[in-house]
């Protein structure tokens, strides 16, 4: 099926049509319920409520793919669209559906076994494709806008694209351009009117922003295509030009933390984790929609440097585990209405019940991808767990560098490169993934390797992999010789997540964990040798570390040899599925361990 005016270049061509789209997109104009509607005191009176959910990534059932079973953890967090659903129904029937907005804060069609079947194995970009089962479930529910998270670029612009196209809601992204001319690539808003009986009508406009690490972390799609310049500076561009067209209300949905950090240091001029900077320096907004952190913050207020008004940030957990709602009461005084009060608090998916609508509307495509998943590929002769991967190292862990090696140096077979000793990082990604002893399933080796990043071979030299491991090993909070061991409190440190922790296999070395940041490797050596800083290696590395992700030194940099589409969890599969059985003799080694003053941890 052709793309027409969707596709990337003729998208970009017509920029003039991205905004015109946007306001062309607003749904009809609703009759405000007349519970909404309240006068009093001689002035008008309506109630609006937004409601928001954010990284969604792919989950439409409360269903663990990984584990084959309803998901579970010991919060009792249920997720899915198909109980968002359910609370989005209460709220409508509370409220008035004619009162109500429903906004996404993007990283939609990424992060499970179904999104991968229906990007990869079923994709929606052949001819006569299925529709994405995302578009089909929140066509369903009614979103009124979603904006672009940075997972929406994972499996290119044509994927992004034809899932727009199956959209019956815009995708927003005001920051997301044009790298040649600088306009919007995407609609960068949406505008609703919600009619009030006796009063004029009230105008909400949803500017959405999207996250500058794209250029980071999808450079392989997006460079020389798109750019995504800072949120803060195109919210200052956007907002006062949606107050100009009348709007009453300013919502912005953002898929950036709150947080004000970066995770990619100063390889991009703009912050990752900015909504409550674009609320404390932009003017004209009222709330924003958080995405991105995959954090939980029911209300956060921001005081606005110029005009000194609130404003008022929700994120919603990811997964659809929490949905938003932002409660705005507006008074009509002076002949235009006036937000005089928002709060935002959240409700929680475990307390309803999956919208039979949308279980059954997308049973098919569940019972395919389970399926697919289930389908054994291989033996184990024994079984293999990521529990105490982060501080010891484990087998599991070693099977994906393992994997990563043998893939560079068959690519790198023939070059120039070939004669060049090849390492390979991976991180601990999961603390509960396991590969069972028996019949080894795709599902099992899935949840190993949780996302969809693809491999890079950079050529690095001894003291930059040197420089690289002394990064890594800033992950363990600093534990004098003697002191006892808290394994729960011995990762993590500054913040730093699991998948900021890298293996690198093919060298050994310990991390003195007693020692300060920056001073952690001892006894560095390959083939059993002192590493020698000159020498030249090839990093098999994944594409987020490649680009930058997680600001590891030099990485970024390193010129590339090779990269390739193909996914790590795809080719953890053929390995295993080549191999036939997976035993530990054929990829397990200790390379590095915990040291307190020379001494073992454990």
């Amino acid at each position: 099926m052709p793309l027409n005016r969707r596709t990337f270049l003729s998208r970009s061509a017509v920029t003039g049509a991205g905004v015109a789209l946007a306001g062309a997109a607003a749904a009809p104009a609703a009759e405000a319920a007349a519970p909404a509607h309240r006068g009093g005191r001689g002035s008008k009176r309506y109630a609006l409520t937004v409601l928001g959910t954010t990284d969604l990534h792919g989950h439409v059932f409360n269903w663990d793919y990984f584990k084959d079973a309803e998901y579970t953890d010991a919060a009792g967090n249920a997720q899915g669209l198909g109980r968002i659903s359910t609370l989005v129904n209460q709220v409508r029937e509370e409220k008035g559906r004619g009162n109500t907005l429903l906004l996404d804060a993007g990283d939609t069609i990424q992060g499970t076994p179904l999104t991968y079947y229906y990007a990869k194995v079923d994709p929606i970009t052949a001819e006569g494709g299925p529709v994405h089962p995302m578009a089909q479930a929140m066509n369903a529910i009614g979103y009124d806008a979603v904006a672009l998270g940075n997972h929406e670029f994972n499996y290119g612009i044509e994927t992004l694209r034809r899932f727009e196209e199956q959209c019956d809601f815009p995708l927003l992204g005001a920051n997301a351009v044009d790298a040649k001319t600088l306009k919007p690539a995407f609609p960068p808003y949406f505008m609703k009117t919600f009619r009030v009986k006796g009063a004029p009508p009230v105008k909400v406009a949803v500017l959405g922003l999207t996250n500058p690490g794209i250029a980071i972390w999808d450079k392989a799609y997006v460079q020389g295509k798109l750019a995504f310049p800072g949120l803060e500076e195109q919210a200052a561009k956007w907002v006062p030009k949606l107050r100009s067209m009348g709007a009453d209300v300013v919502v912005v949905s953002a898929h950036s933390g709150s947080s004000g950090t970066s995770s990619y240091g100063d390889q991009v001029p703009y912050v990752e984790n900015a909504a409550a900077n674009v609320a404390r320096q932009v003017p004209g907004i009222d709330a924003i929609l958080v995405g991105h952190a995959h954090e939980e913050i029911a209300e956060l207020k921001v005081v606005n440097e110029e005009t000194g008004k609130t404003v008022v940030l929700s994120e919603p957990l990811c997964y659809a585990e929490r949905l938003t709602l932002f409660d705005f009461e507006l008074v009509f005084e002076r002949g235009r209405w006036h937000v005089e009060s928002v709060r935002a608090s959240l409700r929680n998916s475990n307390a309803v019940e999956d919208d039979p609508r949308i279980t059954k509307l997308l049973a098919d495509e569940h019972a395919k991808v389970v399926a697919y998943v289930n389908q054994v590929v291989g033996t184990a002769t024994e079984t293999l767990t990521t529990v105490e991967a982060r501080y010891k190292d484990a087998p599991i862990i070693d099977l994906i560098t393992k994997v990563q090696e043998d893939v560079v140096k068959e690519a790198l077979a023939g070059t120039e490169y070939a004669t060049l000793p090849v390492l390979a990082q991976a991180s601990p990604f999961s603390r509960t993934s396991e590969i069972p002893a028996g019949d080894v399933t795709i599902r099992d080796l899935s949840s190993l390797y949780v996302y969809d990043n693809t491999l890079v071979a950079k050529l690095l030299t001894g003291a930059q992999v040197r420089a690289y491991l002394e990064y890594s090993a800033e992950y363990y909070v600093r534990t004098a010789a003697g002191a006892p061991v808290d394994v729960e409190k011995l990762t993590n440190a500054n913040g730093r997540p699991d998948y900021n922790y890298d293996y690198v296999s093919g060298l050994t070395y310990e991390i003195d964990i007693a020692q300060p940041a920056g001073s952690r490797i001892r006894n560095l050596a390959f083939g059993g040798a002192p590493l020698d800083d000159a020498q030249q290696f090839v990093l098999a590395v994944n594409n987020y570390r490649a680009n930058g992700g997680g600001a590891f030194p030099h990485v970024a940099s390193a010129r590339e040899l090779w990269s390739e589409s193909t996914e790590i969890r795809t080719r953890i599969a053929e390995w295993a599925t080549a191999k036939g059985v997976l035993d530990p003799k054929d990829f397990a080694s200790v390379d590095w361990a915990l040291t307190r003053d020379g001494e073992p941890v454990f």
